[in-house]
């Protein structure tokens, strides 16, 4: 629903999903821009991808030779039209699996081997000394999250097998290399600590693999000269950014075109509060077209 300059969702319980509709709408405006009113444009590649919340998996896997080999690239994603983003985290995701012993939880508790008592105190102990969360040690810096946990059948069964999703970020690759090294030696030295009567303990597996490695774009970079110019001309002041999530310029980046990712009014993304601002949603809309036609 529209209240004064904003849009958000009647369902208080629901975001609206402006992260990354709004971005969305900003390409296939300029899109419509160019080709109804026939503004002279240089050649145009517009690329909308897919999958971006789940591990930027558009990007990863696109045939990029389909975009002809552009020289600029702009990416449309959250907040202000004058914050550019030129760099953002690298991160990486894992599943942890872990085995212990089912036993009844009443008659003989004695003889199992709680999977979940198992994950409580690698939990605990990575909470305990900071590598749970936001993490700062010393001059490093980087965030790691428990997100999913699932096991256990009944009240009455010592939950013989859990299953978690982890994540870690860091701009540095050494020290998200780091946080993940924590993570598992937390959960492996958890599950030597469960033993049962008979002397067994549990059992603790990973996988996991990097979902995109961090980047920054040099001041000198033509695609961000261009987006600055294009932020001024619509009277506003660029204002460089970093991000601590990934987003689909890096994965652009990494596979050889540099990304300057724009805001285009989004606000509280991934939160019940989400909200669009229109008129930076509009300004987004005059800075995509000025890009990609020197015309507001």
């Amino acid at each position: 629903m529209l209240q004064g300059n904003e849009i958000f969702s009647k369902n208080s319980s629901r975001g609206i999903g402006a992260d990354d509709r709004a971005g969305v709408a900003v390409l296939l405006n300029t899109a419509l821009e160019i080709l109804e009113k026939n503004i002279p444009s240089p050649p145009l590649t517009f690329l909308w991808s897919v999958q971006e919340e789940v591990g930027l998996q558009g990007v990863r896997h696109a045939s990029l030779g389909m975009l002809q080999n552009p020289k600029l690239a702009f990416n449309f994603d959250g907040g202000s039209p004058e914050k550019l983003t030129i760099g953002a985290t690298g991160g990486y995701r894992m599943q942890i699996k872990i085995s212990g012993l089912a036993s009844h939880a009443g008659g003989a508790p004695e003889k199992g081997v709680s999977a979940i008592a198992i994950a409580g105190l690698a939990i605990a102990d990575l909470q305990k000394r900071g590598w749970h969360g936001q993490i700062i040690k010393g001059r490093q810096r980087g965030t790691s999250n428990i997100g999913v946990i699932h096991g256990g059948t009944a009240t009455n069964v010592i939950a013989d097998r859990v299953e978690l999703k982890a994540e870690a970020r860091s701009y540095s690759k050494a020290f998200r290399s780091k946080i993940v090294a924590q993570i598992k030696t937390a959960f492996s030295r958890a599950a030597k600590q469960v033993v049962n009567t008979n002397g067994h303990s549990g059992q603790v597996t990973f996988t996991g693999q990097t979902d995109y490695e961090s980047f920054r774009l040099k001041q000198t970079e033509p695609s961000l000269q261009v987006a600055k110019a294009a932020v001024r001309a619509m009277g506003g002041n660029p204002v460089p950014f970093c991000s601590a999530g990934g987003l689909d310029a890096n994965w652009l980046t990494a596979r050889g075109i540099p990304t300057v990712t724009l805001g285009c009014g989004q606000l509280y993304q991934h939160t019940c509060q989400e909200r669009l601002d229109l008129p930076w949603f509009h300004k987004a809309c005059s800075i995509a077209l000025y890009l990609a036609s020197g015309r507001s």
